[in-house]
């Protein structure tokens, strides 16, 4: 599948972000040292990142020429899954490559947090920053429960007013008559069969 250039070139700034995550973290940039000059390639079907380790344990966007150690496929439609449940994040990839590379970069993808507040603190102080963030979570913790409540609104409307969903229980119920009545069926069709024969 050729790559589109505008969606690489939109993905090259991503060095610098991991880059600032791994500044704060110097037990990243020293697990990234052991693989010095070794080229990452996140496959995303339309658009690649090819990332280098440098030699101080920071991430360069790739030369044009550089081979992979290790290539990460992921489908675009993913990347939200991935998003939300980073443990699992390796479940939805296929990695192909050195597996040491791949080992460390699943570890770090998994360990690095982003401290909004202290970068916000930065600019606006410990205080605003505290207050900006505790804020934002709890606007996210609303949209996540609202969002929740509406799918449950959703699910009891299509099970109860509109009926277009079946509930798990009824449906191993109605399996269940139907394997009950195949039996039955069955062993009426032998007694007939016996009662013709005689």
């Amino acid at each position: 599948m050729p790559h589109i250039p505008m969606l690489s070139n939109f993905m090259r700034p991503v060095a610098a972000v991991i880059n600032h995550l791994l500044a704060q973290e110097p037990w990243a940039q020293a697990r990234l040292v052991a693989h010095r000059d070794k080229t990452a390639c996140i496959d995303a079907g339309l658009a690649q990142l090819m990332l280098t380790v440098t030699g101080d344990g920071f991430l360069k966007n790739a030369d044009e020429n550089a081979v992979p150690a290790v290539t990460i496929h992921v489908k675009l439609s993913d990347v939200p899954l991935i998003l939300a449940n980073r443990e699992r994040a390796v479940s939805y990839v296929k990695i192909e490559g050195d597996a040491d590379f791949a080992n460390a970069i699943s570890q770090l993808s998994q360990s690095l947090r982003w401290d909004a507040e202290e970068d916000l603190s930065k600019v606006v102080g410990d205080i605003a920053a505290t207050r900006i963030v505790s804020g934002a979570k709890s606007a996210f913790s609303a949209v996540q429960t609202t969002q929740k409540q509406l799918a449950e609104n959703v699910a009891e409307y299509f099970l109860e007013e509109q009926p277009m969903l079946i509930r798990p229980h009824v449906m191993t119920e109605f399996s269940g008559d139907v394997v009950k009545l195949r039996d039955d069926l069955e062993r009426l069709s032998k007694r007939i069969e016996k009662l013709e024969r005689r």
